[in-house]
């Protein structure tokens, strides 16, 4: 499939903060180390339990929040997300001077920053990081980052040479970037993993191993990388503060452990048994432990929805009448109120609550297509039966593929039941596979339909539309519609310049793919985390790499 011609879709709206809400007394957000109250007691150690494993530590090949937060937390880009995600200097000195017409930012860099080995930082490491990921040898699923940048698009598609990528070395500790158009939301891009630096000279040397294992990589973030050991297998790893990063005198913690665990009971024990500082729950168990001061409810930007391959021609997936039907047998409310119970919300549409908001009327996007996907047993049943007629069948069968995390099977066992108990003739399978197997076979369309999901890179609806463009890196199921194409080319290119009309354009767009049931949005998720009140300062963010542990500590 041939991708739209054009710039991928870019955002001219300045980026909103999602409000995170909490519960009870967990933590601390405050990034100003000046206050009296933020004193670190006892050991600096926080155990940690995540529900999947990494799938990959490479910088140029991260696509998940798993190795989004570990990135976020080892390395370190020209910016930095504060505890109000707002961009600030990082690797930086300052930030950037920026051309009048917004294209070109130029860069003074740390001269103290330091890789864990001692190499400095130099301005050639971000253009070599850059490179890397744009490099259509390296696959990176994250390249059409860069095709705001200028000659992006021509470089990750082969056309132009690596050197033609808009971003210079002036010297070891000046950089150039310039842009194919002015880019309001570029500054909170430049706190993103994919645009962090790489050290050549590692990744020369290390080869077809580099970042294969924590001993496979240096650092240049406030902890290393340690004790891991292979992507998508290695089920405990840590983070050790890093004595060489340049800000190391306000990094307290001395050590992470990171621990997975899948099942959020036997989660739940090793917090109460006190092997674990910060466990994530669901369902009955988010429920049973409400009033708990330990609980805190973290939303994210992030939507979960049901892909169906249309990858084949006699894919019987093209039919849209069988997509609604399925979505309309989902009753998501039960889905979030039922199984999960941790504080997600019921999918209205594709882009998730609290986001991002319009131009002038500050009017959330969630609110744009309110009513697309409520529960209706009959206009399941309708359809079901004009997709028969159409397919000229009486039963069909078909298996969903999610990840083997607790929540997830429990939410695929409704939904299994829901669509049988709904649709005459239905016959529905679950297969649950650990997380880097479900993206390895969500990439290589090796599903029928598939439960996956995707969280904002950036706070703003092209994070989500962006996604089903005919030939999108992120559109698994292979959904196509020329109308929704142009309606996204339109708000990245046409309209770009003209707020309303773009924005606009991506409530059009996002009526389309739920009219066609393109993907169904089943909800946007939260997490309910079990944390000891004893640590202080995690900082979550709603939009792009999810967690930043560098003002965290301990307080006995």
């Amino acid at each position: 499939m041939k991708k739209l011609n054009g710039m991928k879709s870019v955002s001219v709206l300045l980026l909103s903060t999602l409000v995170l809400a909490a519960c009870g007394g967990g933590t601390t957000s405050s990034t100003d180390s000046s206050k009296d109250e933020k004193k670190a007691h006892g050991e600096q150690l926080f155990k940690l339990v995540v529900q999947q494993e990494m799938p990959t530590a490479d910088l140029s090949l991260g696509t998940n929040t798993i190795s989004f937060s570990a990135f976020n937390n080892i390395y370190e880009g020209l910016y930095r997300l504060d505890e109000k995600s707002k961009p600030h200097a990082a690797g930086a000195a300052e930030m950037a001077k920026k051309s009048d017409d917004g294209l070109t930012y130029t860069f003074k860099l740390r001269e103290e920053a330091k890789w864990s080995n001692g190499d400095p930082v130099v301005a050639a490491d971000y253009v070599y990081g850059w490179q890397r990921t744009a490099d259509p040898k390296t696959a990176a699923e994250y390249a059409y980052m860069f095709e705001l940048v200028k000659n992006g698009a021509e470089v990750s598609d082969g056309k132009k040479g690596l050197d033609e990528l808009g971003i210079k070395a002036i010297n070891d500790h000046e950089l150039e970037v310039t842009l194919e158009k002015e880019t309001p939301y570029f500054d909170y891009l430049l706190a993103f993993p994919s645009f962090f630096p790489q050290n050549k000279k590692i990744a020369a040397e290390k080869g077809d191993a580099y970042a294969a294992t924590s001993e496979d990589s240096v650092y240049n973030g406030p902890f290393t990388l340690t004790d891991f050991d292979g992507a998508g297998t290695d089920t405990d790893w840590s983070y050790t503060k890093n004595d060489q990063y340049w800000d190391k005198e306000t990094v307290q913690l001395d050590k992470i452990e990171v621990n997975v665990v899948k099942e959020a009971p036997t989660a739940l024990n090793l917090f109460q048994n006190g092997q674990a500082d910060d466990v994530i729950l669901s369902g009955e168990l988010a429920k049973q432990m409400a009033d708990d001061p330990e609980l805190v409810i973290e939303k994210d930007a992030r939507t979960s929805y049901l892909e169906f391959n249309q990858r084949d021609e006699k894919s019987p997936y093209h039919n849209a009448n069988l997509r609604k039907a399925i979505s309309y047998s989902i009753d998501r409310k039960a889905v979030v109120e039922r199984i999960l119970d941790d504080g997600s919300v019921a999918s209205t549409g594709l882009v998730p609550e609290g986001m991002s908001y319009s131009p002038s009327a500050n009017k959330d996007f969630a609110d744009e297509n309110k009513d697309l996907l409520n529960y209706d047993k009959e206009k399941a049943q309708k359809y079901w039966a004009a997709a028969k007629k159409e397919l000229g069948i009486d039963t069909f069968k078909f298996d969903i593929l999610g990840d083997d995390t607790d929540s997830t099977k429990k939410i695929l066992e409704y939904i299994q039941g829901a669509v049988k108990e709904t649709l005459e003739g239905v016959d529905v399978t679950v297969t649950n596979v650990p997380f880097a197997v479900r993206l390895d076979r969500g990439k290589n369309g090796d599903f029928e339909v598939l439960m996956g999901g995707w969280g904002a890179d950036y706070a703003d609806p092209s994070s989500f539309t962006d996604l089903f463009v005919t030939g999108g890196p992120y559109n698994r199921g292979c959904f196509s519609n020329e109308k929704y194409n142009q309606l996204v080319e339109d708000s990245g290119n046409k309209d770009a310049s003209d707020p309303e009309k773009r924005w606009a354009d991506m409530i059009a767009a996002e009526k389309l793919l739920i009219d066609e049931m393109g993907v169904a949005p089943v909800y946007q998720k939260a997490e309910a985390h079990m944390r000891n009140q004893k640590v202080k300062g995690v900082i979550a963010h709603g939009a792009g790499a999810r967690y930043d542990y560098k003002w965290t500590y301990i307080s006995e």
